[in-house]
């Protein structure tokens, strides 16, 4: 599929709390850091090309986390995109600690919460955090002393918004009694649709839903995938890639989806945009979703 042109505004938009509009195709940076998000980028100054590229393309919302190097993606946005464009919100998560490649733990203690909406704000330059996720639910800890801690910054005017990633309606709810929950961040895609219910949950609400691992890590891009057939079929008839297919049918499942996938490298980037100009019909979703339920 030709790249040129396009932009993420062809995806559409969405008011993020009602009130802050973004591009629904976004860019996520846990792969710009070290495997298992963990330790420096293979090549710094690709990372910084990537993410103003992704700007250049129209991206409008940039998640991140502190636990992402840890600290490095969230300083290498500073790095490279202040200062920002207007209209770009960058997203950040804290409430996870990380002692190792692809090992971490969930704190979700007042003081360690405030401490890391204090460093994300130094790190990322920024006075204000236009949507602050809570990374994890600490099961430790009482969610009116994390989510209290939250709603103080918010008050303060360090947040905008508040998210959670990986919860449940009923966790939803739950913390919709303390703060105003106007994004959620679960695992979803094509191949892993284990979050169908939250997915449903936010879309009935006009909650933000940003699916991570949105590609399911590439497998149903191999060629040995049971899917992998019927998806090579509908992207050869648009021209596309499985890839740009498979977030173009993220695109089309809800009006709240915003996907963020991720990448270390420019061209993977601007092939992930270009799914934004890919238009399925009804029946070829209902194709893939047949397929990949197999």
């Amino acid at each position: 599929m030709n790249t040129e042109g396009l932009s993420a505004a062809a995806s559409g938009d969405f008011f993020i709390g009602g009130d802050l509009p973004v591009h629904r195709l976004g860019y996520g940076t846990m792969r710009l850091v070290g495997d298992g998000a963990w330790g420096e980028p293979d090549d710094p100054a690709e990372a910084r090309r990537v993410l103003q590229r992704a700007v250049e393309l129209g991206v409008t919302v940039i998640d991140t986390a502190d636990a992402y190097g840890p600290e490095i993606a969230e300083r290498l946005i500073g790095e490279a995109l202040y200062p920002y464009k207007p209209g770009l919100v960058i997203a950040t998560k804290g409430g996870i600690t990380r002692q190792g490649p692809a090992k971490t733990e969930y704190v979700g203690r007042a003081g360690y919460l405030i401490q890391c909406v204090e460093m994300s704000l130094r790190r990322l330059r920024l006075d204000c955090i236009d949507l602050y996720q809570l990374h994890r639910i600490d099961p430790r800890t009482p969610l009116e002393e994390s989510l209290g801690a939250l709603k103080g910054m918010q008050e303060q005017g360090k947040i905008r918004h508040i998210g959670l990633s990986e919860v449940t309606p009923a966790e939803i709810e739950e913390v919709g009694k303390i703060v105003n929950v106007v994004s959620v961040q679960n695992r979803y895609s094509l191949a892993d649709r284990r979050n169908e219910e939250t997915l449903n949950y936010c879309t009935e609400k006009g909650i933000g839903f940003l699916p991570w691992y949105p590609m399911a890590g590439g497998k149903m891009l191999k060629a040995e995938n049971p899917s992998a057939q019927a998806m090579m079929r509908i992207a050869d008839r648009h021209h596309a890639s499985v890839a740009q297919v498979s977030l173009a049918w993220l695109l089309q499942r809800s009006p709240v989806m915003l996907p963020i996938p991720g990448t270390s490298k420019v061209a993977h980037l601007e092939e992930n945009i270009a799914a934004a100009g890919v238009e399925l019909s009804v029946e070829e979703c209902a194709e893939l979703e047949a397929a990949t339920d197999n």
